[in-house]
């Protein structure tokens, strides 16, 4: 009796370490995520920074050298076209002669001062010269008339009145060439101290000055020179334009733009204000450029320009420069059988998914089509309502038992 106890006790405790090691090296359920193919709506778009920016800006600029008195306007002031002031510039003062620069300076005033003398000299002798041959002509008329000399000698007296006033004439203006070069002259010598005196007797002379008016209708974007300062010709001084009439500009991919057609529909987001606004592609840059990125990266680029088909009302805050982040949506499509772009990896050549059939993963080789940032079409496959894998981990094979991840 007793040793058909020992059997009893002993056949049990075989059993409960038979259960255990088949408990132990039973295989276990891997936690996986998993989620459903669905069909709805599938758009694939493009996204980068970009800057809105007034469609027809103006810049002013000086149309001549010299001093821009000061601008009392501010940024964002109305101007009228043709009416508004924009700047108001003098001529600018003499600079500051050195002492070599004055030396030679005094030099060639005393140089034209002595030719101004000699040109004088010369009309003085060029006048008795005339007056001399007037003279002789008058008497050698008087003698033709009364038969005492030939005609022949008339006409040489006659000849040499003309060239004498001719050689006058000839002084004269050498006289003036003279003049005018001792003006130019004493005119290199004016400085700064010697302003007043030249604009008029006693300082009170009035400068002449030229105001430069707003070309165009609209507001100030920019004051390039607001101080008083001597500036060149063709120097910036305001930039105009109208903020109610932007376009954004944003800078894609070369291998992106190339996708972009005109009239796509653009979706304008984090701009700062509420809700996202609304636009479409008026045209792409037929001219690229090379931009570096923050990593350092040279990028070939190309303007996108986009115009606003939202009322003004809903982006009057927006101005001329600012940030904002546009989506340009290239296709659009609904009822499209898709999954989460992490459930798809490379078997080979070919797209699969993990499909889960009887709480195991199963390898499913698909046919894919049009990709974006977060899911891809599926073409081949797969049916609505499937359950595949997301992110599977190197733990999962075919046929691997799976189970929701966070389960019971």
């Amino acid at each position: 009796m007793r040793s058909t106890r020992v059997w009893i006790f002993r056949g049990i405790v075989g059993f409960v370490i038979l259960v255990a090691l088949v408990l132990a090296f039973m295989p276990k359920a891997v936690p996986v995520d998993i989620t459903q193919v669905t069909r709805g709506s599938f758009e694939v778009s493009v996204r980068d920074d970009g800057h809105t920016r007034v469609r027809e800006i103006y810049t002013v600029s000086s149309p001549l050298t010299g001093r821009v008195l000061r601008f009392s306007g501010e940024v964002g002031d109305y101007v009228e076209a043709g009416e508004t002031v924009l700047a108001t510039i003098l001529p600018a003062d003499p600079a500051i002669l050195d002492v070599r620069t004055r030396s030679e300076l005094e030099g060639a005033v005393r140089a034209s001062e002595a030719a101004l003398s000699l040109a004088e000299a010369e009309v003085a002798r060029a006048l008795a010269a005339r007056d001399f041959a007037l003279s002789e002509f008058q008497r050698t008329e008087e003698l033709a008339r009364r038969g005492a000399v030939s005609e022949a000698a008339l006409d040489r007296a006659r000849l040499n009145l003309r060239t004498q006033n001719a050689a006058r004439a000839e002084t004269d203006a050498a006289l003036r060439v003279r003049q005018y070069e001792l003006e130019t002259a004493q005119a290199a010598l004016i400085g700064p101290e010697d302003r007043d005196d030249a604009s008029g007797e006693g300082g009170e002379g009035v400068d002449c000055c030229i105001a430069v008016r707003a070309p165009v209708s609209g507001r100030i974007l920019r004051i390039y020179q607001e101080s008083e300062a001597v500036v060149a010709a063709g120097s910036p001084l305001v930039e105009l334009g109208d903020p109610q009439d932007l376009e954004i500009v944003i800078d894609l991919l070369s291998t992106d733009a190339v996708r972009v057609e005109v009239g796509a529909l653009v979706a304008i987001e984090r701009w700062g204000g509420e809700g996202t606004l609304n636009g479409e592609v008026e045209r792409v840059e037929p001219y690229g450029f090379t931009k570096v990125s923050s990593l350092g990266i040279e990028e070939q680029r190309v303007n996108v320009i986009i115009r606003l088909t939202d009322s003004p009302e809903l982006w009057t805050r927006l101005g001329h420069g600012y940030r904002v982040e546009g989506r340009v949506i290239l296709w659009r499509g609904d009822g499209i059988l898709q999954v989460p772009l992490s459930a798809l990896f490379r078997d080979g050549e070919d797209w699969a998914v993990f499909r889960v059939r009887g709480g195991r993963a199963r390898l499913q080789v698909v046919e894919v089509g049009r990709f974006n940032t977060s899911a891809t079409e599926i073409t081949a496959g797969l049916e609505e309502g499937d359950t595949v894998l997301t992110h599977p981990s190197d733990r999962v094979s075919n046929g691997t038992l799976v189970e929701q991840r966070g389960g019971n």
